[in-house]
């Protein structure tokens, strides 16, 4: 059974930074695409950053240059290092892990909250 854990979560000032962990168990296809996600109060469910399993990235125009991505292929584990976060950010934060679509799975942690406000 796959499971994700998302931590890292919490309340910060504008300008602060938070890193976010995932850590992932189970049994997942090596070569995937772990993601972070987020949802704001009346809003949908958008992708905030990506990244392969050979390293590759791709990130909203809204956090380009201020969240970078990672993810440690040994320990399953993605992280997302929040910097200059602003109130726009809040939002809660899912970790997502998506296979091959041969593979079919997509899997999704269980959110953690993200609160910018001084």
């Amino acid at each position: 059974q796959v499971q994700l854990v998302e931590s890292g979560g919490g309340l910060v000032q504008p300008g602060g930074s938070l890193r976010l962990s995932c850590a992932t168990s189970g049994s997942i296809f090596r070569l995937n695409v772990m993601g972070w996600y987020r949802q704001a109060p009346g809003k949908q469910r958008e992708l905030v950053a990506r990244i392969t399993s050979n390293g590759s990235t791709n990130y909203a125009d809204s956090v380009k240059g201020r969240f970078t991505i990672s993810r440690d292929n040994a320990k399953n584990t993605v992280y997302l290092q929040m910097n200059s976060l602003k109130p726009e950010d809040t939002a809660v934060y899912y970790c997502n892990v998506r296979e091959p679509v041969a593979f079919g799975g997509d899997y999704w942690g269980q959110g953690t909250q993200v609160t910018v406000s001084s």
